[in-house]
């Protein structure tokens, strides 16, 4: 396929750079003088869109998404489709959806799992929202960037499965961190309480997988001096979007509510930014009970 590629940041050069890779046409554009292997480099967003068969973004947020999508969907020529792997809210995935299609091109949000390392591996989970049409037309992509791509359903879809994982990833992170923080302060060995929790109804994948404690569990960021897998900014901005998907839906998630708040102390008012977000077990161990 000819493909446009907006947006080539830690995540997007390296998926950029395996389409090319697998040999597909693709060409690139980014605000930022990046050089990626195999991709060409366009002037404008606009250029690497004309002509292309699929036009892939990956940007930071959800305003910067509507304006791309504003220049893009015009140089794009009908029945090719617009796959936004960005983390959005779920309202300007829908609504730039809603453009393209009124453009007579297909549609995808398909926001990833797997952060930098699953990039560059090809071994991204995509959540991907929109129809039938859309979604196969993507498909050939998804299998060559990642290893599992689920269709959740219309427009937003995607977006949608993305905030709620993400929501259940934070609120557990912070669960974990405080058992913790607590055992330690019980007297109970770090590596009993895994041995027992991790086989236990405990069991999470910030238990299991991701272990917030040094020297317990597989390798994690906390055996390297909790230097970002998931920085704890990027959690943060997934639980401020499912805040703003529930007030949009009158959702009550009074767990994802009080996560988001004390992700944004962490990482706005104390040592948290910069680090990753399995670094709330040090945070914790600091404080008493007020």
């Amino acid at each position: 396929m000819k493909i446009g590629f907006i947006g080539l940041g830690n995540m997007g050069a390296p998926m950029a750079a395996n389409l090319a890779k697998a040999g597909h046409e693709v060409t690139g554009f980014d605000m930022a003088p990046v050089e990626v292997a195999g991709v060409t480099r366009a002037a404008s967003a606009a250029e690497a869109a004309r002509g292309a068969d699929v036009v892939v973004t990956m940007l930071p947020n959800g305003q910067i998404l509507r304006a791309v999508a504003a220049e893009v969907i015009p140089a794009m020529t009908a029945g090719a489709a617009l796959v936004d792997c960005s983390t959005v809210d779920v309202d300007s995935a829908r609504a730039v959806a809603a453009d393209a299609e009124a453009a007579g091109l297909l549609a995808v949000d398909a926001p990833v799992s797997g952060g930098i390392g699953g990039a560059a591996a090809g071994t991204l989970t995509f959540m991907a929202g929109g129809s039938e049409a859309a979604f196969d037309k993507a498909k050939p992509l998804f299998d060559i960037m990642g290893q599992k791509a689920v269709h959740c359903g219309d427009a937003g879809a995607g977006q949608a499965a993305k905030i709620c994982n993400n929501m259940i990833l934070g609120v557990t992170m912070i669960a974990t961190c405080e058992a913790f923080a607590l055992a330690d302060k019980l007297g109970l060995d770090r590596q009993k309480m895994f041995d027992v929790v991790s086989t236990s109804s405990g069991y999470s994948w910030t238990m299991n997988a991701y272990c917030p404690a040094p020297g317990v569990g597989p390798q994690s960021p906390a055996d390297n001096g909790y230097k970002p897998g998931f920085a704890a900014e990027l959690m943060l901005k997934d639980l401020r979007l499912s805040q703003q998907a529930a007030g949009s839906a009158d959702a009550d998630t009074p767990m994802g509510q009080l996560a988001e708040a004390l992700y944004a102390q962490f990482v706005e008012n104390e040592d948290g930014k910069g680090m990753d977000f399995s670094a709330m077990l040090p945070r914790f161990e600091k404080r008493g009970r007020s």
